[in-house]
This record gives structure tokens, sequence and C-alpha cells, in this order.
């Protein structure tokens, strides 16, 4: 279980970086435009907003990373704490997208399944 852990960590920060990629880097993209549903101006006018969100998804991908770094090198309290710290921000951002935006759900889906999958397995391999 814990294997499967690790691996829908992993998943869910390789998908927030895609996130900070697309929100930071790529806003004003006509892809990323599709993507997130905004027009050429809307993503002109938001651009330094979507920028700073980006690393907001960059920062909890980067700690799901230093967590599973953690496992490697052998320190699994740190690990798991890293883990549910950046994998239950991920999953309740997700649930807050699902609340305030209902027509956002397929984006809060695809952005919060793995991190809680993620945490199920983590907690499922410490009881276990």
């Amino acid at each position: 279980m814990l294997v499967a852990a690790q691996i829908l960590s992993l998943i869910a920060a390789l998908i927030h970086v895609y996130i900070f990629l697309m929100e930071s880097l790529w806003w004003e993209r006509p892809q990323t435009r599709k993507v997130f549903g905004t027009s050429e101006q809307e993503a002109k006018s938001t651009s330094a907003l979507a920028f700073n969100q980006g690393f907001y998804n960059l920062f909890l991908a980067i700690g799901a990373l230093v967590g599973l770094a953690f496992f490697i090198a052998s320190q699994p309290l740190i690990a798991a704490t890293l883990l549910y710290t950046s994998l239950g921000s991920m999953a309740a951002a997700a649930a807050v997208l699902i609340i305030s935006s209902p027509d956002k759900a397929s984006a809060a889906v695809k952005q919060g399944a793995a991190p809680l999958l993620g945490l199920i397995a983590l907690l499922l391999a410490q009881a276990l």
C-alpha cells in the first residue's frame, strides 16, 4: 500500500507542476485559454492572478516531491508529514473548487483524485 501511496503522490505532484506551467508560464497561450475557458482579453487581465496561483500549485508539488525524497532517505515520519500536508492541501483545494464552482467539477476531480487516493493509501499503509 505504501508503494501505491508513493505512486499516487508522484502523479499528484506532476499534475500540479503541469498546472503551474499552464497558470504561471503559458496562461495567455491559446491551448491554455481553451483548457480554462478564457478569452484572450480575460487571460490578459488575469495573468498576474494566474501567475500567483500557479506558484501555489508548484509549492504543493514541491512539498509532495520532498516528502517522497524523505521516503527514499528512510525518514518515514518526515515523509508522511509532508505528504499529508501537501496531498491534503491539494485535495482540499479540489473540494473548494467543486463547492465554489460546480461547473468546474471535472477539473476539480482531475486535480484532486490522485491526492485523495494517495492520502487514503498512505493512511492504509500506516494502519497496517
